[in-house]
C-alpha cells in the first residue's frame, strides 16, 4: 500500500483537505474519498472521456491525471457545474440526448469548455470538439443538436 500524504484540493468552490497516495488519480480522489460519483470510471485509459472534469476551466481526464497535480487548481465536477454547463445539461434533456447518461457528464462538461472557447459554434466544430467523448448508446445527432441548442441560448 501506498504512503499518503496530505493533499488540498479546491473541488466545486470548496476546499478539501485528505490524504492520498502519490499515485492516486483524480479520478480516484473525486469518486472514493469525496464522493463525487458523476465523472466515470471508462476506459481507464483516457480514451473515452466518461471521467471528465474541469481543471481551471480546462476539460482533463480524471483517469490520468493524479491528484497531487491538481493542488492548486479550480477543480469542476458535474455536480458543481453551473453556467454553460447547466444549460448543456436542461438542452441534453430537452432534446433526448440522455440516453444511459454514463457519457452525459463528460460530454457536457467538454463542451462547456468548448463553449466558452468558442460560443456560436457550428455543427462541424461542435462535432471535433467532442471528439474525444464516446458515446455508445447514440448516434451522436442529438448530443450535438444539445449543444447547438445550448450555445443558442447564450447563457454564461
Amino acid at each position: 500500500m501506498s504512503t499518503p500524504y496530505p493533499l488540498a484540493l479546491q473541488v466545486n468552490g470548496a476546499e478539501h483537505r485528505l490524504e492520498a497516495a502519490l499515485g492516486d488519480t483524480l479520478l480516484t480522489v473525486l469518486r472514493d474519498a469525496l464522493a463525487l460519483t458523476g465523472a466515470k470510471r471508462g476506459c481507464n485509459q483516457g480514451v473515452c472521456g466518461a471521467c471528465t472534469v474541469l481543471a481551471d476551466g480546462e476539460p482533463v481526464r480524471a483517469c490520468l491525471t493524479l491528484a497531487h497535480e491538481c493542488a492548486g487548481r479550480e477543480i469542476v465536477t458535474i455536480e458543481g457545474a453551473a453556467g454553460r454547463a447547466q444549460a448543456l445539461q436542461e438542452a441534453f434533456v430537452e432534446t433526448g440526448a440522455v440516453q444511459c447518461g454514463f457519457c452525459s457528464p463528460g460530454m457536457i462538461l467538454t463542451a462547456a469548455a468548448m463553449l466558452e472557447r468558442t460560443p456560436r459554434p457550428s455543427a462541424d466544430e461542435v462535432r471535433a470538439g467532442l471528439s474525444g467523448n464516446l458515446c455508445r448508446c447514440s448516434g451522436y445527432r442529438k448530443i450535438v443538436d444539445a449543444v447547438l441548442r445550448a450555445a443558442e441560448t447564450g447563457a454564461p
